[in-house]
């Protein structure tokens, strides 16, 4: 452990060994993922720096697990034993915006939303918005390829990356993609290192798509007596060909739960809310919409009277996860079915809940098929732990039975690996470890993640 610190302090890198600053960077926001214990911090502030600290952790076999914000809910940030945790969001800035090529150069580092705001002076956005779109960085994004609120219309975070810089397990630094709008010479390798979760190299810098800001956007919320009547009301809105620009599902436990973080008046006896938006020719599509969901057993729809109030609904639905830890920890499920299964999807979260005895909210993107159950658990209780652990199991088993997936836009990170293999076949599993290999020999980086064993 001397002998790391010391070849780090040589490389001309400041390491942190204060143990209180190392544990405290140890996590993410991934629930019952404990840490390992880490070797040392360093932040780095340039590609020079990540690729010294590969070189160093190379010529030791020491593991990396690189870190932005660490705002992720699977764990692919946690430390694992003698790691030295790369921490790249210092690398902050914007680099450059294209408002011709509609292109963004970024470090890891700069916040989600910052994009949007510099673009925002051309006319143009970063489309793909987590719900942690404030504090998640680009690099962290783009390595868990996150989803979003916009997905239903825009799509995910790998749509949007044309380039990335990357330093590889040996320290060597590599180029991959284009700044063209098109390109396909060789293999896709900026699709390979999205969704890696850092165990396939260090993003350093990302070169993304900008899109025009849409010229007005309307929104409506339709109340549902059962979560039923609402997952019918989607497929309904998606089998009828309308292109939301947002779909979203709230439950009632979480209506009831964001109501007492920011009281404003939502409807807590409800079963069951959609957060609809439109922005191409949105009154039009949002009546549309809302005869659809009025058929579909909608008791009240409302349509918010401005932008402002627009925006403060969206908010609430961003706020759902804090809203939850107020009620216990939170252990997030992150599943995806085909969205014609989406209304058993919900039923068989609610039937785990119940068989389990445990509390269970569900916020959906629902226009992707994509939920989230939120499962209250109360660590210092073992029963309590084992309730969740038991529910959360079931969700991902209803998912693969659905012909559906253990993770939508969350990743694998710790808290998923050993129901990787469930998912994938024999084949397919071989290969991503042969990948693995083939770029991460010493298996360095970000051990213990996405693949089991």
């Amino acid at each position: 452990m001397t002998d790391l610190i010391s070849a780090l302090t040589g490389a001309g890198l400041e390491p942190v060994t204060d143990a209180d600053v190392v544990a405290a960077h140890s996590v993410d926001h991934a629930a019952l993922v404990p840490p390992g214990r880490a070797a040392a911090l360093i932040r780095a502030r340039s590609t020079e720096e990540v690729s010294a600290v590969l070189r160093v952790a190379a010529e030791f076999g020491a593991p990396v697990v690189p870190q932005g914000a660490r705002t992720g809910l699977a764990g692919a940030a946690t430390a694992v034993d003698g790691a030295i945790l790369l921490d790249v969001s210092p690398m902050d800035r914007i680099l450059s915006i294209d408002p011709v090529n509609r292109l963004a150069v970024c470090q890891p580092g700069v916040l989600n939303a910052a994009i949007t705001a510099a673009a925002s002076e051309f006319g143009l956005r970063y489309s793909p918005d987590p719900g942690s779109w404030q504090i998640s960085t680009i690099g962290g994004n783009i390595a868990t390829a996150a989803g979003g609120m916009c997905c239903v219309k825009y799509g995910t975070t790998p749509e949007y990356v044309l380039g990335l810089e990357v330093v590889l397990a040996s320290g060597e630094v590599m180029r991959c993609g284009r700044e063209t709008a098109k390109g396909v010479a060789g293999y896709d390798l900026v699709r390979l290192f999205c969704g890696s979760e850092g165990t396939l190299g260090v993003i350093t810098e990302a070169t993304v798509k900008l899109s025009p800001v849409p010229a007005g956007r309307l929104s409506l919320a339709a109340v549902f007596g059962t979560t039923a009547d609402a997952g019918r009301a989607v497929t309904a809105i998606m089998a009828a060909g309308a292109q939301p620009s947002l779909l979203e599902l709230i439950d009632n436990v979480h209506l009831r739960a964001l109501e007492a973080l920011r009281p404003m008046g939502l409807p807590t006896e409800a079963a069951a809310m959609l957060l609809v938006a439109a922005d191409a020719n949105p009154a039009e599509e949002l009546a549309a919409i809302e005869a659809l969901c009025t058929a579909a057993g909608a008791s009240e729809v409302y349509r918010a009277t401005d932008a402002a109030e627009a925006d403060a609904l969206l908010e609430s639905r961003r706020s759902a996860y804090h809203a939850m830890e107020r009620l216990g920890t939170v252990l997030v499920d992150d599943i995806a079915v085909p969205r014609s299964r989406l209304a058993e999807a919900l039923d068989g979260v609610q039937a785990a809940a119940a068989r389990h005895g445990v509390v269970i909210g569900v916020i959906a993107h629902a226009g992707d098929g994509n939920l989230h159950p939120n499962i209250i658990v109360h660590p210092e209780d073992p029963a309590s732990l084992e309730a969740g652990r038991a529910a959360f199991d079931e969700i991902l088993e209803m998912a693969l039975a659905m012909g559906g997936t253990i993770t939508g836009e969350h990743g694998v990170g710790m808290l998923k690996r050993d129901w990787l293999a469930k998912e994938l076949d024999p084949v397919n599993l071989a290969v991503q470890r042969r990948i693995k290999s083939a770029l991460d020999p010493l298996g360095i980086l970000n051990p213990g993640k996405v693949l089991a064993g």
